[in-house]
């Protein structure tokens, strides 16, 4: 019983709920990018190198024969999937990189001091008090 109370206490601790979250949000944030590579990045840049197809790139190691696929070496797909990701980490570094810099804008600005307690302000009304009397 021991051990089920405390998965419990570990499952619904805050931590645990965020990185949730955070899984599931990242998990849509790569679907944006990884459109955002193979809708917008990829066209322009295979225009430019030729028309190319990075995913259509392949090795045939034996060719089909009769039902029977073709063998081949994809390494186009390989290439497409390492410039995904490549463009993947760069824009998320480039949004952690954003976030640390308002974070440190934050830590930054100056605070406003505090202000005083109830009985430092007595304690100053009674200080101008017997000022104005010796006066």
């Amino acid at each position: 019983m021991g051990m089920l109370k405390e998965f419990r206490e570990f499952a619904v601790k805050g931590n645990v709920v965020d990185m949730a979250v955070g899984i599931i949000v990242g998990a849509a944030f790569g679907k944006i990018v990884s459109s955002f590579v193979g809708d917008v990045v990829m066209p322009p840049l295979g225009l430019l190198i030729g028309g190319v197809d990075f995913s259509d790139l392949a090795i045939v190691l034996k060719a089909a024969a009769g039902d029977v696929p073709a063998v081949t070496l994809a390494y186009g797909k390989f290439i497409q999937t390492v410039m995904d990701f490549t463009i993947v980490a760069f824009a998320i570094f480039i949004a952690v990189k954003a976030i640390n810099t308002l974070k440190r804008k934050e830590q930054e600005a100056p605070a406003a001091p505090p202000a005083p307690s109830a009985e430092a302000q007595l304690l100053a009304e009674i200080r101008d008090l017997l000022k104005a009397r010796n006066e």
